[in-house]
């Protein structure tokens, strides 16, 4: 599809329907993880998710886009998109949703201090320094703040960062290393291909593989791996490629706000002042982060 100077009917009903998803994606993290540990959890989904990839890029005519040349940064980006996910899935373990959404959305604010110092064109002016700031500020306050329900956990809470700064790493490498040419279904391939073995290697670590195990966790496993990683990662990046890059970025604020009235209304959690503060926060520093001018 021709790219797109402004986002249209069409773009923003893709935007929510992706921002949607990924907020709810989180809460069929938390209810799996209540009958799988997280981190085996992670493991199979990768391990899944390999062959829905692999067969959206042969759908596509794209599998020649993944190269043995780019091993190297392929096992690069698939490590940390290993790490990133083993730390946001204990954290869903281990916080509130609501909470940990805020804290793992402040990814802007690391791949902005990444992009100001290695990437060409990412310097940050003053009104992206401002935003980097204001999203800094309400990631803090979601950590230290603590929920009187007793929800935050603060190892929970960095772990949902380990998380953010993860995305950072696998954004970073993808726009820093040969990769970039690659483009981002194969991109995404290598991630999966990668993270599979080491989160599945990495579970016993964790604690007992299986927990209250139900047949609806298994469901839903193979829902994360076909529609949120194969359907809604790639929806994303297809946006990304279509519409204005800073546009489309700053609509992710989106995905934590749906999450915190999720948590809210699935599984009761408190919404603090404290916890909308940040929110709010975050969002707004999202928003100028992704302003070029």
């Amino acid at each position: 599809m021709m790219r797109k100077d402004k986002l249209d009917g069409v773009g923003l009903g893709a935007l929510g329907a992706v921002t949607l998803l990924l907020a709810f994606n989180q809460i069929i993290v938390k209810e799996v993880n209540s009958g799988i540990q997280p981190v085996l959890f992670a493991g199979l989904r990768s391990a899944l998710a390999v062959g829905f990839v692999w067969g959206w890029l042969q759908n596509r005519g794209l599998w020649g886009r993944v190269r043995l040349a780019d091993l190297g940064p392929g096992l690069a980006i698939g490590a940390i998109f290993a790490a990133e996910f083993l730390c946001l899935f204990m954290a869903l373990d281990l916080t509130a949703v609501s909470r940990a959404s805020v804290i793992f959305y402040s990814m802007p604010v690391w791949m902005g201090l990444l992009g100001h110092f290695f990437l060409p064109g990412e310097r940050l002016n003053m009104v992206r320094a401002a935003g980097l700031l204001l999203a800094f500020l309400g990631t803090a306050w979601a950590i230290l703040s603590r929920n009187p329900g007793g929800e935050g956990s603060l190892l929970g809470d960095l772990y949902a960062l380990g998380g953010a700064w993860g995305w950072a790493g696998t954004a970073f490498l993808a726009r820093k290393t040969r990769l970039r040419e690659a483009g981002p279904e194969a991109q995404l391939f290598w991630m999966v291909l990668v993270s599979a073995p080491l989160l599945l290697i990495a579970a016993p670590a964790f604690g007992p593989l299986l927990r209250d195990i139900q047949p609806a966790h298994w469901g839903w496993l193979v829902f994360q791996s076909s529609v949120v990683v194969a359907g809604g990662f790639i929806s994303w990046l297809w946006l990304l490629s279509v519409y204005p890059t800073a546009t489309v970025a700053s609509f992710s604020f989106l995905t934590p706000l749906f999450a915190i009235l999720m948590g809210h209304i699935i599984y009761d959690e408190i919404l603090t002042l404290s916890l909308i503060v940040a929110f709010l926060l975050v969002a707004m520093g999202i928003v100028l982060l992704n302003r070029r001018s």
